[in-house]
């Protein structure tokens, strides 16, 4: 059976004074691909954050890779460094040609020289149909094409675990089949991911596990097969709203 490469252990997590992830455990084991959908507002995007310490938990433990985040005690930049993280907006230096985009986390984080960060850049943005796009600027890009960039760039670092956190939110629905066809090809090469998302036939295609989320806490886990029938009246109602909502698109 494959290990354990993260694990939340009754996270709270929130801003300010508000809870905004209430007492959540969850693992990801390796090559496993975690899906989480719910309503919005339901804590989704502030869970994956609190996976990687992006917003630090007020109690409970998060452990990547068998070290404990919350310790204290663990370097996070280099923690981090084994994951990737893909963002509802790009996040992208508009100042900076996308080949230098995706190759600048490998210099600062991973010490590779420039030719070296080059190469690896030119490898990934290669694997998601963008490698003759190297020498443009991102404003020079479509939507769709800036958030393959964002999904190259953090292939780039040879995840063990990808974070998606509503990656195609932005985009129109020509623009959204692109970068949706290009995680496809990102879940088939067995790296774990922890996705959230609405996207319900995605949904479908590529979960190993779905999580569905309401008010900060898990109301149903399960297989894929949760998709089509979940056993919660909260999980029945969500899932009947955006399988509506797909249709309408």
């Amino acid at each position: 059976m494959a290990g354990e490469v993260l694990l939340l252990e009754n996270v709270v997590a929130g801003y300010e004074n508000k809870a905004v992830v209430k007492g959540v455990s969850l693992s990801v084991r390796e090559g496993e691909k975690v899906v989480i959908m719910g309503p919005s507002g339901s804590g989704k995007s502030t869970l994956l954050k609190t996976a990687i310490l992006l917003v630090r938990p007020w109690s409970g433990r998060v452990v990547l890779d068998g070290e404990d985040l919350t310790s204290g005690q663990v370097d996070l930049r280099r923690a981090r460094a084994k994951t990737g993280f893909v963002f509802q907006s790009y996040n992208l230096f508009p100042h900076m040609k996308v080949v230098d985009n995706v190759a600048l986390p490998l210099r600062l984080v991973k010490g590779y020289s420039k030719e070296a960060a080059r190469r690896k850049a030119l490898e990934v943005l290669k694997l998601v149909g963008l490698e003759e796009y190297c020498e443009k600027y991102p404003l020079q890009l479509s939507g769709g094409q800036q958030q393959r960039v964002a999904i190259a760039r953090a292939l780039a670092m040879d995840p063990i675990i990808l974070f998606l956190d509503e990656p195609t939110s932005a985009l129109d629905p020509e623009l959204k089949a692109e970068v949706l066809e290009t995680l496809r090809d990102v879940a088939r090469r067995g790296i774990a991911m922890m996705v959230v998302t609405h996207e319900l036939d995605f949904a479908r295609e590529i979960a190993d596990r779905v999580v569905i989320m309401e008010d900060g806490v898990i109301v149903e886990e399960g297989g894929a097969s949760l998709l089509w029938s979940p056993k919660t009246e909260r999980a029945r109602r969500f899932l009947k709203v955006i399988g509506t909502s797909s249709a309408l698109t």
